[in-house]
C-alpha cells in the first residue's frame, strides 16, 4: 500500500506544473462558449438585452467581455502551430476550412436564425487564417536587407490589419475588431518570443489597451508550461471540431 503511494507521489511531482496546451485549448473554448452564450442562451432564458432591462444587458456584455480573455490564448496558440508546424500551408487549409465551416452557424449566432450569411461580420478564425499569412510572408522576408526587411514586414502587417479591418473580422460589441488584436498578438509573439519578460509585457499592454479582459489572457499565458498534454494522438483533431459544434448548438437554441 505504501509503495503504491509512493508511487502516486513521485508521479505528482513529476507531473509538470502549470498549463499545457491542452488546457489552454480548454481554456479558450469555454471562453468562446460565453460568447456564443450571451448572444442566445441568455436572451432565450433571460430575456432580449436592453436598456429597459439593465441586468440582462450587463450579464451580455460581460460576457462577451470575458471572452475577449481567450484572444491572446488563440494567438499564441497559432504561433505555437506556425513555429513548430511541416506544412504551414496544410496548417493554414486546416483554418480556412474550419473558418468556411464555422461562418453560417456564427452568423446565426451573431445576427439571428434567420441570417445563414451576413457580411457585417466574419468569424474569429478568418483571423486565425490572416495573421498566419502574415507570419508566413514576415519570415519569408527575414532574411533580406535590413531597410528592405523593415520595410516590406510594416507594409505587410498594415495590409493584415486592413483585411481584418474591411472584413469585419470579429467584429465585437463595434469597440473591438478580434482579427487585428489577434495579429497584433500574434506579431508581438513572433518577433519577441526569444526574450520572455518582454513579451510578456508588451502582450499584456496590447491587451490592457484594447478592452482589459484581452490582458487577463496574457495572465493565463506566463503560468504555460511548454508541455502539449495530449492523452490521444486524436485528441488536437478534436479540437478543430469544438467551436463549430458550439456555433451550432447556440444557434439551434436561438431557434
Amino acid at each position: 500500500m505504501m509503495d503504491e503511494y509512493a508511487k502516486y507521489l513521485e508521479e505528482k511531482k513529476a507531473k509538470p506544473k502549470g498549463l499545457s496546451t491542452f488546457k489552454l485549448k480548454v481554456i479558450g473554448d469555454v471562453l468562446m462558449f460565453l460568447s456564443a452564450a450571451s448572444m442566445t442562451l441568455v436572451p432565450r432564458f433571460l430575456g432580449a438585452p436592453s436598456t429597459d432591462d439593465m441586468g440582462v444587458l450587463t450579464v451580455v456584455v460581460l460576457c462577451e467581455a470575458i471572452s475577449w480573455v481567450a484572444i491572446p490564448i488563440y494567438a499564441w496558440l497559432l504561433y505555437m502551430g506556425f513555429d513548430r508546424t511541416r506544412s504551414w500551408f496544410k496548417y493554414g487549409m486546416r483554418l480556412f476550412i474550419l473558418a468556411l465551416v464555422c461562418e453560417v452557424p456564427y452568423d446565426m449566432v451573431t445576427f439571428g436564425p434567420d441570417h445563414l450569411f451576413d457580411f457585417r461580420s466574419q468569424n474569429p478564425v478568418f483571423g486565425l487564417v490572416v495573421a498566419l499569412v502574415v507570419m508566413v510572408l514576415l519570415d519569408a522576408v527575414e532574411d533580406l536587407k535590413t531597410g528592405v526587411r523593415v520595410t516590406l514586414s510594416v507594409l505587410l502587417v498594415i495590409i493584415g490589419l486592413l483585411w481584418d479591418v474591411l472584413l469585419r473580422v470579429g467584429q465585437s460589441q463595434a469597440i473591438l475588431n478580434i482579427g487585428s488584436l489577434t495579429l497584433g498578438f500574434c506579431v508581438i509573439y513572433y518577433y519577441l518570443h526569444r526574450r520572455e519578460n518582454t513579451m510578456m509585457i508588451t502582450a499584456a499592454t496590447l491587451g490592457a489597451v484594447s478592452g482589459i479582459a484581452p490582458g487577463f489572457g496574457v495572465a493565463f499565458l506566463h503560468y504555460r508550461n511548454g508541455e502539449l498534454g495530449y492523452r490521444h494522438f486524436w485528441t488536437p483533431w478534436v479540437f478543430y471540431a469544438v467551436y463549430p459544434a458550439i456555433l451550432l448548438a447556440c444557434a439551434c437554441m436561438a431557434l
